[in-house]
């Protein structure tokens, strides 16, 4: 089955589409409008990356360009990855207890007492205090959750979704 015309300018856009997005970022990439159509435009923003990647600056789209632009494309939209940091469902934070995890916790009781006024802020530490304890309690009891002053996975669940980093 030969190459067609509709799939030669559905590959064009894809491309333009990919160079929009970078040149987003990138001022060295000149902006071209995904239309299909490998114009001067294209060429030009084509050229300007091979440069910038430094691939031959032929202004054609062989397999190492269009691999490099996806490449680009993908790493310059792609989600960051999510950092799970709480152990384990059954784990329990408390008092007396010390490291990044507890940093975390305190970061975003911080935030969250930013919003709400009967929770005050606390030292960002790294150390699970009086402090911090009464903090978690305060933000236990707006979440409606036993007040114990430790973070299980219920209260650092809440916690995750009412913080606003």
């Amino acid at each position: 089955m030969p190459y067609t015309e509709a799939q030669k300018r559905s590959h064009i856009h894809e491309i333009q589409s990919y160079l929009y997005i970078l040149a987003t970022q990138d001022a060295r990439i000149p902006t071209v409008t995904p239309d299909g159509i490998y114009g001067p435009r294209t060429v030009s923003a084509v050229q300007a990356f091979q440069k910038i990647y430094n691939l031959p600056a032929t202004g054609e789209v062989n397999r190492a360009t269009w691999d490099a632009i996806v490449r680009a494309y993908r790493k310059q939209t792609a989600e960051p990855d999510a950092l799970n940091v709480f152990p384990s469902a059954g784990y329990v934070l408390r008092e007396g207890d010390s490291g990044t995890l507890v940093y975390i916790v305190q970061a975003m009781l911080n935030d969250i007492g930013s919003r709400y006024d009967n929770l005050a802020p606390v030292a960002i530490n790294g150390s699970f205090n009086a402090a911090t304890t009464n903090a978690i309690r305060g933000v236990q009891q707006a979440a409606d959750l036993p007040q114990t002053g430790a973070v299980d996975r219920d209260t650092w669940n809440w916690m995750v979704t009412a913080v606003q980093f």
